[in-house]
């Protein structure tokens, strides 16, 4: 029974000090994500500077989380520190592509590719943000050029076959990304045709004055 009772006591502390490790990582996610929320808000907002100053703080965070949780991946790899890490990752994403940065790998991230992957994908629901935005502002070319970014992206993903359990539920995201690819195609496509329309009307319009310019000029002389 003494053996038992030094059992119970070694267990008690285990599980002690990985709920500590467990509160300190939920704690650590909420950051993580509270950060990676603001720094999209920034981004739209053309807030760089701002932006990278969460980011960098993020990073922080995700520094500590692979420190702390090293010897504790079941904790790194539950469901409420992977959505932290990939909402950090699709912070990093939105801030690079709308920023002109170069676009982060998962080592300069320290994230492990399905967060990555994921956080990937979730980044082109922004880039459909400022595509509209950018239609708004009558900026169709850079508009575009996010389109393509989205559709390279999403010919990525779809090479990406493997099992839910490999890769945390990327195959839902992934449909998701087309989705919201052919829908902002479609909004851009319907944008690009009224301004095209726009412009020939003010150059019918232009050459139709200056042909009344000119069938004035004789008779008023």
């Amino acid at each position: 029974m003494d053996r038992l009772n030094d059992i119970a006591e070694e267990a008690l502390e285990a599980l002690a000090s990985r709920h500590k490790t467990r509160e300190m990582a939920l704690d650590l996610s909420r950051r993580l994500i509270r950060h990676s929320a603001n720094t999209i808000r920034a981004v739209h907002r053309g807030e760089f500077e701002k932006a990278k100053e969460m980011l960098d703080e993020g990073r922080v965070v995700v520094e500590q989380f692979n420190a702390d949780l090293a010897d504790e991946r079941g904790i790194y790899e539950a469901g409420y520190v992977q959505d932290a890490l990939k909402e950090y990752v699709e912070a990093s994403i939105t801030y690079a592509l709308l920023a002109d940065q170069p676009l982060p790998s998962p080592g300069e991230l320290r994230i492990d590719y399905p967060a990555y992957l994921k956080g990937l994908a979730e980044a082109m629901g922004e880039m459909r943000r400022a595509i509209l935005d950018l239609m708004r502002q009558g900026d169709l070319d850079k508009g575009e050029a996010l389109l393509k970014i989205m559709d390279e992206v999403y010919g990525i993903l779809v090479t990406v076959d493997y099992p839910d359990a490999i890769t945390r539920g990327l195959r839902r995201t992934t449909d998701m990304v087309r989705g919201v690819l052919e829908r902002t195609r479609g909004d851009l496509t319907m944008a690009v045709r009224q301004q095209r329309l726009e412009t020939t009307l003010r150059e019918f319009e232009g050459r139709f004055l200056d042909r009344s310019d000119e069938q004035q000029g004789p008779q008023g002389q």
